[in-house]
C-alpha cells in the first residue's frame, strides 16, 4: 500500500490481543547478535540535551539551573493584522522526536544529531528559531527505522551538506512494516532508502553490537537485551515483511538508545521510543558500561495506549528503584505514564517540550 499512515491508525495500533500464541511471539528474549561486555565508557565533564521536536510545545513552562525553555518570541514571523506587520512565534510540535546532544571533556565539544522528527521541515524550522546551526553536527544517530523519527532528514539534506556524515543505525532500520488492522486495509509505513542515503552523501554505518562515538565518551547501545517479563513490545498489528510474507513484529530489533556517563553523576540514557522497554534498555547500558547509577532518563518511553498501559505500574516501580535525578518522559510516553511518573517521581519529573534544553555537568 501507497497510503501514509494516518492519526487514527496509530492510535489502533495500541490495541491489544488475548491470544496466548501472540503473547508468546511477544515475549522477551535476548536480542541476537555479540554483546559487547564491558564497554568502557568514557565520563564526559558535561551533556547537553535540546529537544528539537517533541509531541508539545508549552511556552509556559519554567526553568532550572539545569532546564532551559522556549517563550514565545523566540522568532518573529509576517503577519499582516498586527500593528508593524509580524507576530511573535514559537516553536513547532509534532508527533516525533528529534534531539541534539553536545558532550564536553576539558575544552572540547562534540555534537551529535538524534532523529529527525516526523516532517521534513519541523527539526529545520525549530533550529533556525533557536539560533541553532545544524552545520555544527558532527554526527547523526537513529533511534529505529519508523518514520516518525527519520522524516527531517530530507530537511537536514536541504540545509546542509552532508557529504560523509557519518549516520549510525541498525541494520535492521531498512524493515518494510506495515499496520494490519484486523477489519481495515493494511497501511504501508514509509520505508527509509540506503540507495537515498547513499546518494545524498551519509557516511551510513550499521551496526548490531553496541558502539562507542566521540572519542569513547559515547554509547549507541545497537539491540537491547530483552529481560524483563513486563516488556513485550509491539501489538499484532505492527507487521514486518520477512521476504516472503508479513509477520507479527513485536520487538522493533533495530531500537537502540544513547548513553553517556557524567563523571561523577552516573548514566545519561536518551531514547526515541523505548521500544526495547525502557526498563530493559536502562539495565543494557548499565550491564554494558558497569556503571550502576542513573543520572538521567530522557525521550519516549512509548507506554500510551490500551496496548502498553498494564505496563505503566511495573515501568513506574523499576523507575523508582532506580532513583534518576532528572526524568523527562516525551514523545509516545501517552498521557497516564506521565501522571503516574509524575506522581511517583515528583522532584525528578520534569515535563518535555520542544525547545527545551537540558544541561548535566559533573
Amino acid at each position: 500500500m501507497d497510503d501514509a499512515v494516518g492519526p487514527d491508525s496509530l492510535a489502533v495500533m495500541c490495541e491489544s490481543s488475548s491470544d496466548p500464541r501472540e503473547a508468546r511471539v511477544s515475549a522477551p528474549r535476548p536480542a541476537p547478535g555479540a554483546a559487547v561486555d564491558p564497554i568502557a565508557l568514557e565520563p564526559v565533564d558535561e551533556v547537553r540535551i535540546t529537544t528539537l521536536v517533541d509531541n508539545t510545545y508549552d511556552a509556559l513552562l519554567t526553568g532550572d539551573d539545569r532546564t532551559t525553555r522556549t517563550p514565545f518570541g523566540v522568532a518573529t514571523a509576517a503577519a499582516a493584522q498586527f500593528e508593524g506587520g509580524s507576530t511573535n512565534v514559537g516553536l513547532v510540535a509534532e508527533h516525533g522526536f528529534s534531539a541534539l546532544v553536545t558532550v564536553r571533556r576539558g575544552e572540547t565539544d562534540t555534537t551529535l544529531l538524534f532523529d529527525t522528527g516526523l516532517s521534513p521541515d519541523a527539526m529545520v524550522t525549530n533550529a533556525n528559531r533557536l539560533g541553532i546551526d545544524l552545520s555544527g553536527i558532527q554526527g547523526v544517530v537513529l533511534s529505529h527505522g519508523h518514520f516518525d523519527h527519520a522524516g527531517g532528514l530530507a530537511g537536514l539534506v536541504g540545509r546542509r551538506s552532508v557529504r560523509s556524515l557519518p549516520m549510525v543505525v541498525h541494520p535492521g532500520i531498512w524493515a518494510r512494516r506495515r499496520l494490519a488492522v484486523p477489519g481495515r486495509e493494511p497501511e504501508a509505513m514509509p520505508t527509509l532508502s540506503r540507495r537515498a542515503l547513499d546518494g545524498e552523501g551519509f557516511a551510513v554505518v550499521e551496526r548490531r553490537q553496541p558502539s562507542l562515538l566521540v572519542d569513547g565518551c559515547v554509547l549507541i547501545t545497537g539491540e537491547v537485551d530483552r529481560t524483563t517479563e513486563f516488556e513485550r513490545g509491539m501489538p499484532p498489528a505492527h507487521q514486518a515483511w520477512s521476504g516472503h510474507d508479513w509477520r507479527h513484529d513485536p520487538l522493533v530489533i533495530d531500537d537502540q538508545a544513547l548513553v553517556v556517563h557524567v563523571r561523577g553523576r552516573g548514566l545519561v540514557v536518551l531514547t526515541g521510543c523505548g521500544h526495547a522497554g525502557v526498563v530493559n534498555i536502562v539495565r543494557h547500558a548499565q550491564r554494558l558500561t558497569g556503571v550502576p547509577t542513573l543520572h538521567a532518563l530522557l525521550g519516549g518511553l512509548h507506554l500510551g495506549g490500551p496496548a502498553f498501559e498494564p505496563v505503566i505500574a511495573p515501568t513506574v516501580a523499576e523507575l523508582t528503584a532506580l532513583a534518576p535525578d532528572l526524568l523527562v518522559p516525551g514523545h509516545c510516553t501517552g498521557w497516564r505514564a506521565q501522571h503516574a511518573l509524575a506522581a511517583a517521581l515528583p522532584t525528578a519529573w520534569t515535563a518535555g517540550s520542544s525547545g527545551s534544553a537540558f544541561r548535566l555537568a559533573a
